[in-house]
C-alpha cells in the first residue's frame, strides 16, 4: 500500500467521529460555563474570609476558562454543533469568556491548520520558531531578542498579558470587514463587563479575581499550544515535501495527562486526531484515537517528559529535531576548533 493510500484511509477512518452529538454539546456547556461563574461568584463572596480564598478560587476558574476555550475552539473549527448559527453564536459568547474574537482567532488558526509544521508558512497562528540556520543568520541584537521571546519567564509569564491585553486586541492588516467588526464587539464587550464589575467591586478585586485567573488560564493556554508541536523529533518539511497527514500525526503530539487534567484540557491532548481531522468535536477525540491504531503511534508526551521540551529552541532541518541554544553553541565550537584560524568566519557566537 502506498503512503497515498495509507493516507487515504486513515482519514476515511477518523470521518466517523467527526460528527457533533447535540447532547454532548450541551451536557459540557452546562458543566463547563456554569461552574466557570460559580467559581467566579465565590471568589467575590469569599474574599471577606480572606483574599486567598479568592486566589483559589481564581486558580480553579483557570481551569475551567481553558474547558471554555475549547469550547470556543470547537466552534471555529464548526465541530460543535451542526449549526453554523449555533457554533458562531456559543463561539462569539465563549470568546468574550476567554477574551477572544471569534472570527481573529477562527481565520487564523485555519491558517495554521493548513500550515502546520510547513517551513516555508509560518507566522499565522504559530509560536515563532526558528531554524538553526535562520538563527545563526541573524545580527546578535536579532538571536537576543528571539532568546527573549524563547525564555519560559517571557513565553509563559508575560505572554498570557501580551495575548489577553495586546495581541487579541487587534486586527491583523489583512483583516477584512466583517472580521474587524467582531473584533470591535469583543472589546467593546469585555470594556462594559469589566468596567461594570469594577464599579461594583473595585479594581483590586477585579483584578484577584479576573485578573489570576485570565493570567493563569493564558499561561496554561500557550503551555498547551506549545508542547503540542514543540518536542525533539517533531515533524517539519519545507514546502515540497510537507505533508498533511505527517504533520497531523507525526508533527502533533498525543499529550496524555491524568484523567483530571484531560477533562479540564477538553481532551486537547489528542492534538494529533485533532489535526488530522478538526471536525472531531473534542468529546470524540479519545475515542477515535482508542478505535484506529495508527494514531496510536504518535509521540506521547507525559507531563514529566513534556518538561523536557522548554529546552528546545530551534528546529534542525538536516537531524529533523528540536535544539536547544547550548546544543547549538557545542556545535559551533567543535566547528571552529577544526578550521584553522585564518579559515574562521568572523560570525561569532
Amino acid at each position: 500500500m502506498t503512503d497515498a493510500e495509507k493516507t487515504k484511509m486513515l482519514r476515511k477512518e477518523v470521518q466517523p467521529f467527526a460528527k457533533s452529538e447535540l447532547k454532548a454539546s450541551i451536557i459540557q456547556i452546562f458543566n463547563t460555563i456554569i461552574p466557570l461563574f460559580l467559581i467566579w461568584g465565590a471568589g467575590y463572596y469569599l474574599l471577606q474570609f480572606s483574599p486567598w480564598w479568592t486566589v483559589a478560587c481564581s486558580v480553579i476558574a483557570a481551569g475551567f476558562v481553558v474547558r471554555t476555550f475549547i469550547i470556543f475552539h470547537d466552534c471555529t473549527h464548526g465541530s460543535f454543533f451542526k449549526s453554523k448559527k449555533a457554533n458562531d453564536l456559543v463561539g462569539n459568547i465563549t470568546g468574550i469568556l476567554t477574551s477572544f474574537p471569534y472570527a481573529k482567532w477562527r481565520r487564523e488558526h485555519l491558517i495554521h491548520h493548513a500550515s502546520s509544521s510547513n517551513l516555508d508558512k509560518r507566522g499565522i497562528g504559530d509560536i515563532d520558531m526558528l531554524t538553526v540556520d535562520e538563527y545563526l543568520e541573524k545580527s546578535k541584537l536579532g538571536r537576543l531578542g528571539y532568546r527573549l521571546y524563547r525564555n519560559p519567564i517571557v513565553m509563559f509569564g508575560l505572554g498570557p498579558l501580551f495575548l489577553v491585553l495586546v495581541l487579541n486586541r487587534m486586527n491583523r492588516k489583512d483583516a477584512k470587514k466583517k472580521e474587524r467588526l467582531n473584533t470591535y464587539f469583543t472589546n467593546v464587550a469585555l470594556i462594559v463587563i469589566c468596567a461594570t464589575l469594577i464599579l461594583i467591586f473595585g479594581w483590586q478585586t477585579f483584578l484577584l479575581v479576573h485578573g489570576i485567573t485570565l493570567f493563569v488560564a493564558g499561561a496554561l493556554g500557550i503551555w498547551l499550544f506549545y508542547i503540542q508541536h514543540t518536542y525533539e523529533d517533531s515533524y517539519f518539511e519545507f514546502d515540497p515535501e510537507w505533508d498533511y497527514v505527517k504533520a497531523a500525526v507525526e508533527g502533533s503530539s498525543f499529550y496524555k495527562l491524568p484523567k483530571l487534567l484531560q477533562w479540564v484540557t477538553g481532551n486537547i491532548g489528542y492534538h494529533h486526531v485533532h489535526h488530522l481531522a478538526p471536525r472531531v468535536p473534542n468529546y470524540n477525540l479519545e475515542a477515535a484515537h482508542e478505535s484506529i491504531p495508527p494514531l496510536q503511534q504518535a509521540t506521547t508526551i507525559t507531563l514529566k517528559t513534556s518538561l523536557e521540551s522548554v529546552r528546545y529552541k530551534l528546529y534542525d532541518p538536516k537531524n529533523k529535531k528540536f535544539v536547544s541554544f547550548k546544543e547549538v553553541e557545542k556545535s559551533i565550537l567543535v566547528r571552529n576548533k577544526s578550521i584553522p584560524l585564518k579559515s574562521r568566519s568572523k560570525e561569532t557566537f
